[in-house]
């Protein structure tokens, strides 16, 4: 079974930064996209970033470009999501996603797998 676990959230203060990250284990995850989402009070689950399983493609969600870097480290079965310029709105329980596939997608259909989530606070 493809197992998740996302770990580095916490309270930020806006304009702050946090570095999540994401420990995968299972023999599909190595070979697997991988990607972020995020699920705020009230709203539907939105697609945050993603990464190749190569590491050389990724993708952004408008709302974070220029303040989201995704990586990963497959011989540390860990993918990363760092984010800089925190805002209110990006306050939400962060997940961390598996795909059945090499390349990137952005959306919740995309991936079969998923973590149990972190939560993101960010203070005014």
């Amino acid at each position: 079974q493809v197992q998740l676990v996302e770990s580095g959230g916490g309270l930020v203060q806006a304009g702050g930064s946090l570095r999540l990250s994401c420990a995968a284990s299972g023999r599909t995850v190595s070979s697997s996209a991988m990607g972020w989402f995020r699920q705020a009070p009230r709203k539907e689950r939105e697609f945050v970033a993603a990464i190749s399983w190569s590491g050389g493609n990724t993708k952004y969600a408008d709302s974070m470009q220029g303040r989201a870097t995704i990586s990963r480290d497959n011989a540390k079965n860990t993918v990363y999501l760092q984010m800089n310029s925190l805002k209110v709105e990006d306050a939400a329980v962060y997940y961390c996603a598996a795909r059945v596939a090499r390349y990137v997608g952005a959306g919740v259909q995309d991936y079969a797998y998923w973590g149990q989530g972190t939560q993101v606070t960010v203070s005014s």
